[in-house]
């Protein structure tokens, strides 16, 4: 079957309700027929169906833990905080409950405060031109060059259609992904490449919705991801999903786009987010005539990571600032020092910089003037003490991916709370609150003007009228 008539089937099926009534064979259907098995006689379901096997139950050698240890596939794939609560009442002994995720792992009697709001520990080497510094500006990189941060565990679903995984992209392959988490969840050695592409096999066919099965079916038939229809289009809405679907294209879209819904569509509003940083880390402005400041941007066509300040919400948690749902755990608290190579001889910036406020009060939120009027601000364009999580900066040893993670896909977000790379946000409502606060209101190219009063006491105007947000809301509970 040629992929324009394969298209044709699909959306038509797909307008009925499913793919069920396509004439497709189910062979043309079967993203790995059996003409092209890579293994005699088993079909993809049979390979998914083993890749199931492999993920549930721990691998031989390791500390008991299994994929589905911290994935858990009844609750969307993802580790949902009051599980943990749970499963610590009912059982101790959980593999859960590894010294690994306490929060020390050498106390005596081991907690979990940090489990508990569902965040495991990341152990990462530091890039080979990055040190770690304290506040005076002194190298305090550990020996062994590694530092850890807390994370969410992310669904799997949909996986098959939304690469590279894990918050900071540092996995290009499913296969890659796996074998990091064998070695550095479950303790255990190198695994077959079988076992891998087996689990990865899994993986691939778990989906948030049958709308993202339809995008993976088209991208297995060779349709270009661009020529892919955005199936929600085609969706039946009530009238208020309608609405919300109309403020998702406004507000989301930009970002969230495409089928994947997150291929970013707009690159104004993603470079308008990374700034041009001085030496010393602070930002860099010109004072443009009936202006004033304003920042230098650092277009990156190429990137497909943000930066939108939820690692700064979690600092502000830190301080009693925000109420973040992480800030009753200890975050750590960083500073890094960016050189030029892996010699580490010529500096290029310290992140992020000492702070240096309007007051004097180093833990004023409101940043000093230079002599031009500029503000002396750092990437977030506030004073900041230290970074929970680097973010992309960690793989990449880029000072312009500080604080800069990966898009997450939006198809099944309502059920996997809560949210962004250190669960910052417990519920779907309060993420949209601080977008509509916090984000949208600043970045020209949405064109949503801060007008409405603010959801937050004493923070800016909001974007969006709490109406609006309703909407918004309702439509990200059906996507």
């Amino acid at each position: 079957m040629k992929p324009t008539r394969t298209l044709s089937c699909l959306l038509s099926a797909f307008a009925l309700g499913g793919l069920a009534g396509c004439s497709t064979s189910d062979a043309e259907l079967d993203p790995a027929p059996t003409t092209t098995q890579s293994e005699a006689g088993l079909s993809s379901a049979a390979r998914a169906a083993t890749g199931r096997q492999l993920f549930q139950h721990a691998l031989p050698n390791t500390n008991g833990r299994s994929c589905a240890t911290c994935h858990v596939l009844d609750e969307d794939t993802a580790l949902l905080p009051q599980s943990v609560e749970a499963r610590l009442a009912r059982n101790p002994r959980d593999p859960l409950f590894n010294r690994l995720d306490a929060d020390d792992p050498l106390a005596p009697t081991p907690t979990y405060e940090h489990l508990k709001k569902g965040l495991v520990r990341i152990i990462l080497p530091l890039p080979a031109n990055m040190d770690v510094i304290d506040t005076a500006g002194n190298v305090i990189t550990p020996p062994d060059r590694k530092i850890f941060v807390w994370r969410g565990v992310p669904s799997i679903a949909d996986t098959a259609i939304t690469a590279p995984y894990l918050f900071d992209g540092r996995a290009t392959t499913l296969q890659q992904q796996a074998q990091a988490a064998i070695h550095d969840h479950s303790q255990g050695g190198d695994v077959s490449q079988r076992t891998l592409d087996r689990i990865a096999d899994f993986e691939r066919s778990v989906f948030s919705s049958g709308r993202a099965r339809f995008v993976s079916q088209l991208l297995d038939y060779g349709v270009p991801l661009e020529n892919i229809p955005v199936p929600e289009n085609f969706m039946a809405l009530s009238p208020q999903e309608q609405r919300g679907r109309d403020i998702y294209a406004a507000a989301c879209q930009a970002c969230h786009g495409g089928a994947t819904t997150r291929q970013i569509v707009n690159r104004p509003v993603h470079d308008f987010l990374f700034s041009a940083l001085k030496p010393d880390g602070n930002v860099v402005y010109t004072i443009v005539p009936g202006q004033g400041p304003v920042r230098v941007l650092e277009p990156r066509p190429d990137d497909e990571f943000l930066l939108v300040g939820f690692s700064y919400f979690s600092y502000l948690g830190q301080l009693g600032l925000f109420p973040t749902f992480n800030a009753s755990v200890e975050l750590p608290r960083y500073r890094f020092r960016f050189y030029t190579d892996g010699t580490r001889q010529q500096q290029v910036t310290d992140l992020p910089p000492i702070p240096v406020t309007a007051s004097g009060d180093p833990f004023d939120l409101v940043p000093a003037l230079d002599e031009n009027g500029a503000p002396i601000a750092g990437p977030n364009n506030a004073p900041q003490w230290f970074s929970t999580d680097p973010g992309r900066a960690l793989i990449t040893g880029d000072p312009l991916d500080f604080e800069a993670f990966d898009v997450p896909p939006l198809r099944g977000v309502a059920r996997t709370a809560p949210y962004f790379h250190d669960n910052s946000f417990a519920t779907l409502p309060e993420v949209v609150d601080a977008y509509s606060q916090f984000l949208l209101p600043f970045v020209p190219a949405l064109n949503l003007p801060p007008v409405h009063p603010p959801q937050f006491p004493g923070g800016p105007p909001e974007a969006l009228s709490p109406a609006q947000k309703q909407d918004l809301l309702a439509f990200l509970n059906r996507l």
